[in-house]
């Protein structure tokens, strides 16, 4: 192990004997009583010294014995401390890719402050590359979601559309100007491994055997589908039936995008475990048994094919907001979207959660699982409106 204080975290003395670490009260550590021997002892902590090393450096300082190690045990208890060549083989093989490791540096350095134990920063940074994600829509949203995701360092990001990119797909960070005309997924697909800090190669798609919910069978199998519709219908009340084959697979999905100058991301829907899009379906029916005819109604008319109010500046921001939310998922965290979904409405841009419970009559059966508990999803309460 090669201690280093976590770089990210800013250092600052509170008084001769009591040091923080960080700024924002999210992640701050305030340590004390520190001495002045020990308060020298940290700059120490870069990475360049294994821990024998340490100990010698602590007896030229005369600093007794047991020290270093009492002091390293309690800044890893207070998630202060990373380790310089930890995180395994696969964490080994990164930091020997200067060029793409260069690139994930603030990744790194958000993770390593985001985690407690030394060298997990580094540990889920490696593991991204073995996922494989696909994003369904390359419109405003999803070609920038996928571009995130693989910039990150997410190792195989698969994007699934239709149609030509029309001038109105194009946004910084998705659908270049020069992609109009093109077919919508070949092009979201190459921004995405552009913007990858090593330029994966082409899935290999020789193999015969699909997997379920899989229409690339090549690579491994899929950790997480983002579901960014271009229809602003199917954003704001999702169809069950276009997510049917995720759901049969056990397939983790978020939902995304841009409805009337809405924001959504959410819900994040865990099959059989949180509420899906067939549970919204089932609860707003309850609370308004006008909506299935209203349904009818908007997706019998023409409106999928005019151009929907999706301003560059609110659809930027929810592929942001879903691409992070994505990453916490893929990193082994439950974020906030987790059966709840997160808006904004222009002009207000007030984001707030209304939760997604699981339905009793789904056939998804997280309802069953609920085993009619009450179930607390995206740290919010059960919305009352029908809409």
């Amino acid at each position: 192990m090669h201690p280093i204080l976590k770089p990210a975290l800013r250092r600052g003395w509170r008084d001769l004997n009591t040091v923080q670490f960080g700024m924002t009260p999210a992640h701050a550590v305030v340590l004390g009583p520190v001495d002045t021997a020990t308060g020298s002892f940290l700059t120490l902590l870069d990475g360049t010294r294994g821990v024998p090393l340490l100990r010698e450096e602590a007896r030229r300082m005369d600093l007794p014995d047991g020290h270093v190690d009492t002091l390293l045990e309690r800044l890893t208890e207070a998630g202060l401390l990373d380790d310089a060549t930890g995180g395994g083989p696969p964490a080994d093989a990164l930091r020997k890719q200067t060029p793409v490791m260069d690139r994930l540096r603030p990744d790194h350095a958000a993770l390593a402050v985001t985690t407690a134990d030394p060298s997990e920063g580094v540990r889920r940074l490696a593991a991204r590359r073995a996922l494989r994600v696909q994003v369904r829509g390359a419109g405003r949203v999803g070609a920038v979601v996928a571009s995130v995701l693989a910039a990150a360092g997410v190792g195989q990001v698969d994007v699934r559309d239709g149609g030509c990119v029309e001038p109105w797909d194009v946004a910084p960070g998705g659908q270049p100007v020069e992609a109009v005309g093109e077919r919508r997924d070949v092009a979201a697909r190459r921004t995405a491994r552009t913007m990858a800090p090593d330029r994966p190669p082409r899935p290999d798609r020789r193999r015969t055997v699909p997997r379920p919910a899989d229409p690339d069978p090549g690579g491994p199998p899929l950790s997480l589908v983002i579901v960014a519709p271009r229809d602003g219908l199917a954003v704001h009340s999702p169809d069950p039936a276009a997510v049917e084959d995720l759901i049969a697979a056990g397939i983790p999905h978020l939902y995304a995008g841009v409805s009337e100058a809405t924001g959504t991301v959410g819900p994040l829907v865990l099959p059989g475990g949180t509420g899906c899009a067939h549970c919204l379906l089932l609860d707003r029916t309850d609370r308004d048994p006008t909506w299935p005819r209203l349904l009818v109604q908007w997706r019998s008319g023409r409106a999928s094919r005019q151009v929907q109010a999706c301003d560059v500046g609110l659809a930027t921001a929810v592929a942001g907001l879903a691409a992070a939310h994505g990453l916490a998922f893929l990193d082994g965290e439950l974020p906030s979207s987790t059966g709840a979904r997160w808006e904004a409405s222009a002009p207000g841009l007030d984001w707030h959660a209304r939760p997604v419970w699981p339905h009793p009559e789904c056939p998804c059966g997280a309802g069953e699982r609920a085993n009619g508990r009450e179930v607390s999803v995206g740290g919010g309460t059960q919305d009352t409106m029908a809409g």
